[in-house]
């Protein structure tokens, strides 16, 4: 029997993580939720030249660490060992993360490099936003993950998970803690359950690769980049929309429906129906209230919301400063992505979409980096390509600055021609669904 503070233990977070996450605020005719306002109070008052400056000291200050732990010496905290301690790709592309931001703070080297549409463009117009967004992000996530809130929501849709997405229900709550949370914790997550035997090599590589949506955070950077901010339920609704019409078909097609069901070790088994004497609803309940049991106090938020932080400050931002980078730099001095895109100009005017060949440039440099469409779109004048292309962005879901790279870090079994593929195919099945929508709407 639960006593009634651990009622409260789950409520009291849980409803705070909601409303700071999920929660739309109208703030001087702007419609934005808490977080993001939170993100831009705290760069007015640190000051613009101040962030950037920050940013810059944040990546530097990963790279020497990352050298240190990975070729020098072992660190003694298992805190320092998985943030710094990397294989040699990791340890070059934080180190050129760091030497392409002091060449566009300082303004020296290549002009491709340090231009306002490459470099500087990474360091001033995204960076900021993304360092304060981490911070607030990083802190209050807990609220969402820890306290018992997945558990609940997680139980309604287990019944539901085997027929529609040929997962197991347990999958219900690393697939929520993409969504709610971050494409890279439900990947952390999956291959932490994979290499438990709980999932099998296809289930492992279906989860990964279908569910791992990018956070509502980072979907408000893209909404501010592509200046639609007051879309935002439009825009929310529509990824929602499109990621489900993938799922639903990316597990029945190759290459995930050939990834055999074979475990990484002997899977346990476990049952999922619900007890006799509870409905969906009461065993969720009681699931969420053994969570928030389990969950630490202030102490153990505070701390957890500290990790969350650094991960993504000393991690993150030298990935998305290295790739982003060399990904607007094939973009703006190369005709790579255009000849790409080229075939597909006729398939966009085809779909009505304005500005095609503007729009045929940006679908697939998302690859490298999610951001990349947003920042290269963001000056088209039309409102529905700013809105599609965005959309689009983080319903490809793959991008090897982040999530395709923790995907090819783990032990998950796709490798990166598994991942271009995916990529392709999402692209395919989710942009005749946002084409839809967009012309429905704008």
């Amino acid at each position: 029997m639960h006593k009634r503070a651990t009622l409260f233990k789950f409520i009291i977070p849980s409803l705070i993580g909601a409303l700071m996450f999920l929660f739309p605020l109208n703030i001087d005719g702007e419609t934005t939720i808490p977080v993001a306002y939170l993100a831009n109070a705290l760069n007015e008052l640190l000051g613009y030249d101040n962030v950037v400056l920050i940013v810059v000291i944040l990546i530097n200050i990963s790279a020497l660490l990352t050298v240190l732990f990975s070729w020098v010496v072992n660190p003694g905290y298992e805190f320092l060992r998985n943030l710094f301690r990397m294989n040699a790709i990791w340890v070059i592309l934080r180190v050129l993360g760091a030497v392409f931001s002091l060449m566009a703070y300082f303004v020296f080297g290549p002009e491709f490099i340090n231009s306002e549409v490459t470099g500087g463009l990474m360091l001033y117009d995204l960076l900021p936003t993304l360092f304060a967004i981490f911070l607030f992000a990083g802190i209050l996530l807990p609220l969402l993950l820890n306290y018992g809130l997945l558990e609940f929501i997680g139980t309604m849709f287990a019944k539901i998970m085997r027929p529609l997405f040929t997962l197991p229900g347990r999958s219900t709550v690393d697939n929520l803690a993409s969504w709610v949370g971050d494409g890279t914790v439900g990947v952390l997550l999956t291959s932490k359950q994979y290499e438990n035997g709980y999932y099998s090599k296809r289930e492992a590589a279906v989860i990964a690769t279908t569910f791992s949506v990018v956070s509502i955070t980072f979907s408000i950077v893209i909404l501010d980049l592509i200046g639609l901010m007051d879309r935002f339920f439009l825009f929310y609704m529509t990824i929602i929309i499109a990621g489900i019409i993938a799922a639903l078909i990316m597990p029945r097609i190759p290459p995930l429906s050939r990834i055999k069901d074979d475990y990484y070790v002997e899977g346990k088994s476990i049952d999922e129906t619900v007890p006799s004497g509870y409905n969906p609803l009461s065993w969720g309940y009681k699931k969420a209230l053994d969570r928030a049991d389990e969950a630490e106090g202030f102490g153990g938020f505070l701390k957890d919301g500290v990790k969350t932080v650094g991960d993504m400050w000393f991690a993150v931002l030298p990935i998305v400063m290295a790739i982003g980078t060399l990904g607007t730099i094939f973009a703006e001095y190369t005709p790579v992505f255009t000849w790409i895109g080229a075939p597909f100009v006729p398939i966009l005017e085809l779909m009505n979409v304005p500005e095609a060949q503007a729009a045929s440039e940006s679908l697939f440099i998302g690859f490298t980096d999610m951001f990349l469409p947003a920042i290269l779109i963001e000056g088209v004048s039309s409102d529905m390509t700013r809105f599609i292309i965005g959309t689009l962005s983080i319903t490809q879901l793959i991008y090897l600055s982040e999530v395709g790279g923790v995907i090819l870090g783990s032990k998950i079994p796709v490798g990166i021609g598994k991942l271009f593929i995916i990529f392709l195919l999402r692209t395919a099945i989710t942009l005749p669904v946002i084409v839809v929508i967009a012309h429905i709407f704008f």
